[in-house]
């Protein structure tokens, strides 16, 4: 394995992710960068998706065998990690159908923005709260990033999307560190909670990582 392979492989590592969500970030098939890291192919990253690569790792281009004093870029527009809009709503209220989960839009965040978050950008989509149960941290209407990477496997204290039967909810769980159960909670105290619940009932989507709203 040479370098700049090995520099690749240990910056994974390190930054907590995965082969196939780099490999989406750039716009290749999953697995593409392991077949780069492993294999050899191809024999060196093409300029763009170095680039990406580079910015979202937070390091220089060189370390992943750029020339030294490469030009940067004309237009951060390559840069960008492109998340889809979907039409379904998670209610903070009664429940909203996830049937339809139809690509309405797009919207652009820098890889290096996302990193910070720590949302793996090959999992995420924006969608819309939809009721008041979750007011005053999120309003009827805000749009939420969803990391579903994030779900019951990592579960933690937080803002999660849930599905119940039918319906899509975003609620704040917490997780009992002694028996592992998990309390369902609506910050809008007018709203119920669900305490003790088994987590193996609660079908979780994704973790809610960052809310938009437009200002009145």
């Amino acid at each position: 394995m040479d370098m700049v392979r090995e520099t690749l492989e240990k910056l994974i590592r390190a930054r907590g992710e995965d082969y196939a969500s780099l490999s989406r970030l750039i716009g290749r098939n999953p697995a593409y960068i392991q077949q780069f890291i492993r294999r050899g192919v191809p024999r060196k990253l093409d300029e763009d998706d170095r680039r990406t690569l580079a910015r979202y790792l937070g390091v220089e281009e060189a370390v992943l065998g750029a020339p030294v004093g490469a030009a940067a870029p004309s237009s951060a527009r390559q840069q960008m990690v492109v998340v889809p809009r979907l039409s379904v709503g998670a209610s903070a209220g009664p429940g909203a159908l996830s049937d339809d989960e139809t690509e309405t839009g797009a919207i652009a965040f820098d890889p290096l923005w996302l990193r910070r978050l720590g949302a793996r950008p090959g999992s995420l989509s924006m969608i819309a709260v939809q009721g008041e149960s979750m007011v005053p941290t999120l309003n009827d209407g805000d749009e939420i990033l969803v990391d579903q990477s994030d779900g019951a496997e990592r579960i933690r204290d937080g803002i999660y999307v849930l599905r119940f039967d039918d319906a899509l909810l975003v609620k704040r769980l917490a997780l009992n560190p002694a028996t592992r159960r998990l309390n369902i909670r609506s910050d809008n105290p007018a709203y119920p909670d669900w305490e003790d619940c088994n987590p193996a009932d609660v079908h979780v989507i994704g973790r809610v990582v960052w809310v938009g709203r437009r200002l009145a």
